[in-house]
């Protein structure tokens, strides 16, 4: 879930998490795509003219990271207007509250990472959102990414495996206004069936090959992203294409360091 940006390579918070800590809610076990979790907070979706909630606090430390993502040569005003506008400081935890516009990711507890700012702001650019798209994220993580999503498309859904992490998210995104946001808790490997098909999908966990039950859920025209290692182990920041046709093409962007998909049971595919 998270990076952090070296000379050459984005690198990430090792992950210590054990596959026996990832438990969710009953009602979604490994391989159940019908009907969500105790823990899945269905969006009351609101009218069309639904706007994303307003923050002042701490805006010059926001405008300060926006300076900074710029830097790296992220030219996408839609984006950057967002990661101006969405708080960071309310996803992440209190003792980390000094460095929560740093431009590098800091725990949120249970071996998981919110993630750096530029590489937040570099995956959403590459979706290229359009207002009334439908967008999937695979590891919800503290909900700032989802929240970032909400600013450019009223329907996001996100799915998170470690059950305090989602339950926490939901909370979240619920009490600051981010009422667009579907969370629930689950293993994102199979995606989100009963809402598919998706306009972009969102993985911010490393693979290491495409979870296939998350390309047969991207509409024909959409685009995911999503870290892949390759075979000696270095990780990727893929784009995935696919066509009108099914096709799907994709593209190595640049190499970077996630913490690993965790699974129910890693051996079901």
């Amino acid at each position: 879930m998270a990076s952090i940006l070296t000379p050459g390579l984005v690198l990430a918070t090792a992950v210590a998490s054990m596959l026996a800590a990832a438990g969710c809610s009953p009602g979604i076990e490994n391989g159940d795509r019908a009907g969500p979790s105790s823990a899945s907070v269905p969006a009351a979706r609101p009218s069309e003219g639904w706007t994303p909630p307003v923050f002042t606090d701490r805006q010059r430390e926001r405008d300060e990271m926006v300076r900074i993502i710029r830097s790296y040569g992220l030219t996408d005003e839609a984006v950057l207007r967002v990661m101006a506008a969405v708080p960071r400081h309310e996803f992440v935890p209190p003792a980390y509250q000094a460095s929560a516009y740093e431009d590098h990711p800091l725990p949120i507890g249970h071996g998981q990472t919110i993630s750096q700012p530029y590489i937040v702001a570099e995956m959403t650019s590459r979706l290229k959102l359009k207002a009334g798209d439908k967008v999937l994220e695979v590891g919800t993580g503290s909900g700032y990414q989802a929240a970032v999503l909400a600013h450019l498309t009223t329907h996001v859904y996100t799915i998170e495996i470690i059950k305090p992490l989602a339950e926490a998210a939901a909370a979240r995104l619920k009490r600051l206004g981010y009422t667009v946001v579907d969370a629930r808790c689950g293993d994102g490997f199979v995606g989100w069936s009963e809402e598919a098909p998706f306009d972009a999908v969102m993985v911010t966990f490393a693979v290491d090959a495409i979870p296939p039950p998350l390309l047969e859920q991207l509409k024909g025209g959409g685009r995911m992203i999503v870290p892949v290692a390759d075979a000696s182990g270095t990780e990727w920041l893929t784009l995935v294409q696919k066509d009108a046709a099914g096709q799907v093409r994709t593209q190595r962007l640049i190499p970077v360091r996630f913490v690993p998909l965790l699974r129910k049971d890693p051996t079901q595919r």
